[in-house]
């Protein structure tokens, strides 16, 4: 095997997050307007090759230090690379599949927004799979409803396009994964994601949803339902073509997630870049967990207009989705 490459996208949440975690309904996408790289080269010795901007070990002073820190986290790139060869073999080693002894250099770039909720974490290692899986020829061994086990348990990055997912409790817990289905993306109306280039002063407070829904708080667990069924709502919306409907369930789903976890918690940046959206009539939700949102302008391109100068007058970049091929 010689040198392999793979390229792993960057994933939104339409709608349903983040019941995910909660044994509900999601319906999600891998966009290409972000990606990782990762690149594997046979070689003596097993290496993981720090990246010159993201895994930085020096620094022309404190001040950068912190600023680094503020703008891009603790860690960089290597870590994952590192966890993703583990949870690989791991995964290899419990299921009976025999590994070659040869080694491998792995690099990796990535243009990815940190910290903006866009699952770039999630790319990194999908990349590294799919590269450590053709190094040792063993892809026809993973199916392929196993692999999101691997990569942090993002669907859609595995998957690619647009997906619908149902994670059933009774199936989780039989088979270990949620039930996947395939949607068409040209079932989706254009697109935004807004995000901001330094997402530091996203939500810190640490959410007690989690606990209070292991607890049995009612008040949690039925909004959790009702943001699972956001998403197959969502997903009849799509079929029928049904745009304003998506609008509407769109902003539910943010207003769900605001009601549970709480201004604190969501962070003042995070709901600034809904607000925005929404002063001039787009549906908004976020993206993942905060740091970006996905919008949508069901008025046309006049309205899309209106959005990207807000955007603009508030310092938020945005882009329109490219969704990316399966």
């Amino acid at each position: 095997m010689g040198a392999v490459e793979h390229r792993a996208y960057a994933r939104i949440g339409l709608l349903g997050n983040p019941s995910d975690g909660y044994y509900g309904r999601t319906i999600a996408l891998a966009i290409s307007n972000f990606w990782a790289t990762v690149s594997l080269q046979p070689s003596d010795l097993l290496a993981l090759v720090p990246h010159s901007h993201h895994d930085l070990c020096r620094f022309s002073s404190i001040q950068d230090l912190v600023g680094r820190v503020q703008s891009e986290g603790y860690y960089g790139g290597v870590r994952l690379l590192t966890a993703a060869c583990k949870t690989f073999h791991s995964y290899c080693s419990s299921h009976g599949i025999d590994l070659h002894d040869g080694n491998f250099t792995l690099s990796y770039d990535t243009n990815i927004p940190r910290q903006a909720g866009l699952s770039g974490s999630s790319a990194l290692v999908c990349a590294t799979m799919n590269c450590l899986m053709d190094f040792y020829n063993v892809r026809d061994r993973i199916p392929v409803e196993d692999r999101p086990k691997i990569v942090l348990n993002r669907v859609a990055q595995v998957y690619g396009g647009l997906v619908y997912m149902d994670f059933d409790e009774e199936h989780m817990l039989r088979t270990g994964n949620g039930i996947y289905k395939r949607m068409d993306p040209q079932l989706l109306p254009p697109l935004y994601v807004i995000y901001a280039q330094n997402p530091s002063d996203s939500g810190k407070v640490h959410s007690t949803v989690k606990q209070r829904w292991l607890d049995g708080d009612l008040t949690v667990r039925t909004k959790m339902r009702e943001v699972a069924e956001l998403a197959l709502r969502g997903k009849q919306a799509l079929l029928e073509g049904n745009h304003s409907l998506l609008a509407e369930l769109m902003d539910r789903n943010f207003d769900l997630r605001r009601e549970m976890f709480g201004d604190d918690a969501l962070g003042a940046l995070n709901i600034q870049m809904v607000e925005t959206a929404r002063s001039v009539g787009a549906a908004c939700k976020f993206t993942g967990s905060g740091g970006a949102v996905v919008a949508f302008c069901p008025e046309g391109s006049v309205q899309a207009q209106k959005l990207q100068e807000a955007c603009s007058a508030s310092g938020l970049s945005i882009e329109l989705v490219q969704v990316a091929a399966r």
